[in-house]
């Protein structure tokens, strides 16, 4: 399926105009999730406090009660006058101490039962708790002398060994209770009054049903929460769990929660995360603890994010999509006209012509192609004269064809007249000459062997020598390894035509020319060298950079860069009566 570049540009730009909007609507959904979990973690955290609150404010009104009671003289009277082996008095007493506790205490809906403890008696309302005095929360008050003291919420029937209550459905079963000694005085007269020392002192304790702090929790906390109250023990005053009360907590994060008094924090548990919040009471010292999954916490708020997130990337993407749509008709109808063109061009049409609209890179590139039809049109009208040119020239090589045939001919009937005389030197002489010319008069220039280099070098240092009746010698140092690589053919005759013609001009004889090659890892080095009078370094300048200096080594510079790159080429070192050393270098 072809698919146009308008279409792959616009995929382009929607694709590029998604990913910041998928990036930036995550980021704005995780943030927006996180300042409402942590606004909706500090309401959580503000309810607790305010409950805790709540609480204290009731129970600090209980303990202001029970400190009343220490300067009724009523109560002053009864216990210092009354006589505990006297049934009658005790029930005379019981009487108007059961109607001063209820004008302290009747009016508090949520005290159960208020008492008034001794060891001979037991004042106010009736509960069957057997010896109360024997109990543990008689013996707390009266460690306490005279503090008002909180009782964690405890299993009536354990507390008073009540053993015959265990099978009841008793709505008492789970109490906590507030108590105090009271060691009444009696203000009268401008005198402090106290009891008598060998009077016993009851212990005030004011009793609550469980449900009422419940009550206060359970109404205020959000859906899906749990709650605990904690003494500092680890007993549980109350909670969400039915029948958790008078228990004690087991958790090792509740317990890590009791080293401190006030907090909200995230606790993994049971591989949920939950947001936890707590704080612990002034009055009794007990630990509020409410906690809730996070989930949970923010999963009203979610669908409104998401449908906002949602409203948001649709508009946007609406928005988006125009824009590329135009952006994408403003490139590709540019383009469009050229391929219009180019069409018309490839037909051969190459007076075609795009008009130019503006001045941007779409102006530019259809003056260009103007500027291109142009030329190609010039060149192909060139292409097309040269290609008669090139014809005119095959039918003149057709017809000088005979001149090399006729040469070689003429070179072989020479040296049979030369063996016929006995004339050997100038037999060999032909011979190098004929091989000479048949080598350089090959139809390609492409690379040969190294060997077929050497057997032409061989030939041209014989006629050489000869012409210059032995003013030199040649000297070979070649790795035979290099012998069958391939070299760009007359490699060393520019420079061994250069040594023998002017590097020994003025010499008679002794000339030496040495012909080295070697390998250096993926390297070719071939030197030539010769004891000549050498050259200055202005003409070494001159030869490798001036074409007009020496052709043959310009166009060899040439030959080896333009088939091996500029990295390999010629260097060459020479001084005034040093000799010159010319080094060539080729790749592996």
């Amino acid at each position: 399926m072809r698919i146009t570049f308008r279409y792959r540009l616009l995929a382009s730009y929607i694709l590029l105009i998604a990913i910041p909007l998928l990036v930036l609507g995550a980021l704005f959904y995780r943030t927006s999730l996180k300042i409402i979990t942590e606004q909706a973690q500090k309401n959580v955290y503000e309810i607790v406090k305010k409950s805790n609150e709540v609480m204290d404010t009731k129970l600090r009104i209980i303990d202001q009660n029970s400190m009343s009671l220490f300067l009724d003289k009523d109560l002053f009277r009864i216990f210092s006058q009354l006589d505990p082996a006297n049934p009658a008095e005790l029930f005379s007493a019981d009487r108007q101490v059961t109607a001063v506790l209820g004008k302290t205490f009747s009016q508090n809906q949520d005290i159960y039962a208020y008492q008034l403890w001794t060891s001979y008696f037991t004042f106010g309302q009736t509960l069957p708790q057997g010896e109360p005095t024997q109990s543990e929360i008689d013996r707390m008050a009266r460690q306490a002398g005279g503090k008002l003291v909180w009782i964690p919420t405890y299993d009536f029937v354990t507390m008073f060994n009540q053993p015959y209550l265990q099978e009841g459905n008793l709505e008492f079963r789970n109490l906590f209770s507030a108590a105090r000694l009271l060691d009444f005085t009696y203000l009268g007269n401008t005198k402090l009054a106290k009891m008598d020392a060998g009077v016993e002192r009851p212990v005030l304790v004011i009793s609550f049903k469980s449900e009422v702090l419940n009550s206060l929790y359970s109404g205020s906390i959000p859906g899906g929460s749990q709650y605990l109250l904690l003494d500092p023990q680890g007993r549980v005053v109350a909670g969400s769990e039915p029948g958790i009360a008078a228990q004690t907590n087991k958790e090792a994060w509740l317990d890590e929660l009791q080293q401190e008094n006030s907090g909200a924090r995230r606790i993994k548990l049971n591989g949920e995360v939950f947001i936890v919040c707590f704080d612990r009471s002034e009055v009794t010292g007990w630990l509020s603890v409410v906690w809730m999954p996070e989930a949970g916490l923010v999963s009203s708020f979610v669908p409104v994010i998401r449908t906002s997130l949602t409203v948001l990337a649709v508009v946007l993407g609406i928005v988006a999509l125009s824009f590329a749509y135009f952006m994408a008709g403003k490139i590709t109808k540019p383009i469009k006209r050229l391929l219009s063109a180019m069409r018309s061009v490839a037909e051969g049409d190459f007076q075609t012509r795009v008009e130019v609209v503006g001045h941007d890179e779409f102006g530019i590139l259809t003056q260009r192609f103007n500027r291109m039809n142009d030329r190609i049109h010039l060149l192909v009208t060139e292409n097309y004269e040269i290609r008669l040119k090139e014809k005119e020239a095959e039918i003149q090589a057709l017809n000088m064809q005979m001149h090399p045939h006729f040469l070689y001919n003429t070179l072989n009937v020479m040296n049979w007249t030369a063996i016929e005389n006995d004339q050997q030197e100038l037999s060999r002489m032909l011979v190098c000459l004929s091989s000479m010319l048949h080598y350089t008069s090959r139809k390609t220039w492409d690379a040969v062997p190294l060997s077929e280099e050497m057997d032409w070098m061989q030939n041209y240092f014989y006629i050489m020598s000869i012409r210059f009746e032995d003013k030199f010698t040649v000297e070979y140092d070649m790795d035979p390894s290099l012998m069958e690589t391939e070299v760009p053919r007359l490699l060393f005759q520019p420079f061994v035509e250069n040594a023998i013609l002017h590097g020994f001009d003025q010499t008679g004889s002794g000339g030496i020319i040495r012909i080295r090659g070697w390998l250096e890892g993926a390297v070719r080095y071939f030197e030539v060298e010769d004891n000549g009078r050498g050259m200055s370094r202005e003409t070494v300048d001159r030869i490798l950079h001036h074409k007009s200096a020496s052709v043959g080594i310009k166009n060899t510079i040439d030959r080896i860069q333009m088939t091996y790159g500029s990295a390999y080429g010629i260097t060459i070192h020479s001084s005034p009566g040093q000799g010159t050393r010319v080094r060539i270098t080729l790749p592996r």
